[in-house]
């Protein structure tokens, strides 16, 4: 089975991030999403991980609104030791699922600063990426640097990864037609703490 795997806080889940879940199995291949509700990101020290258990509900009830939806709710970070790196997160669905094909899904932003991540280099060649369109953000051009091997994820000679594979070995699917996510969590959480109403915007 082909499981996209979208992890990230969720505070709180918006239309958008439904958006790009329907597309991942409706139009991207995928037989399944596992949203995975992360306690912690390393990128967002302020937020409390104690908040992950009610983020996790959350989702569960938001997934439950929308019937015909492959997506599963998935708590294994909630599980996992911090800091909650991704390439954990990878790791521990592989060696509980070995059957399954795992892919990561992140937007062109995070694309951009993939080098940021730990084990990216891993990540890229024995996962995947699938990459969704951020305004601003020109995935093909990123695509492009990362598949050359002129960016720092090679520490090598003549452009060979740590690991010892050469960055045409990334697998990098972009999602070009998939819709643009122009609301973000923090936005939402910025309308409703200032009295608006957001309600419109969420899943």
């Amino acid at each position: 089975m082909k499981v996209a795997v979208y992890t990230g806080t969720f505070n709180p889940l918006h239309k958008g991030h439904l958006a790009i879940m329907k597309y991942l199995t409706e139009s991207g291949g995928f037989d399944t999403v596992y949203l995975t509700v992360s306690p912690q990101s390393p990128f967002k020290p302020y937020m409390a991980a104690e908040s992950g258990a009610a983020r996790l509900k959350a989702a569960e009830e938001a997934v439950a609104r929308h019937s015909g939806l492959r997506v599963r709710v998935e708590d294994i970070e909630l599980h996992l030791p911090a800091p909650q790196y991704t390439v954990r997160t990878l790791d521990a669905l592989k060696k509980r699922e070995p059957g399954n094909e795992f892919t990561l899904v992140i937007g062109a932003d995070n694309l951009l600063n993939i080098d940021r991540w730990k084990d990216a280099d891993r990540i890229l060649t024995e996962y995947g990426v699938a990459v969704y369109p951020r305004k601003g953000y020109d995935m093909a051009a990123m695509r492009n640097r990362l598949m050359s091997g002129n960016n720092l994820l090679h520490a090598g000679e003549a452009g060979r990864t740590k690991s010892g594979n050469a960055g045409g070995s990334y697998r990098i699917l972009l999602m070009s037609d998939a819709p643009v996510v122009d609301i973000s969590s923090t936005e939402i959480r910025e309308g409703i703490a200032a009295g608006r109403d957001m309600s419109e915007y969420l899943m």
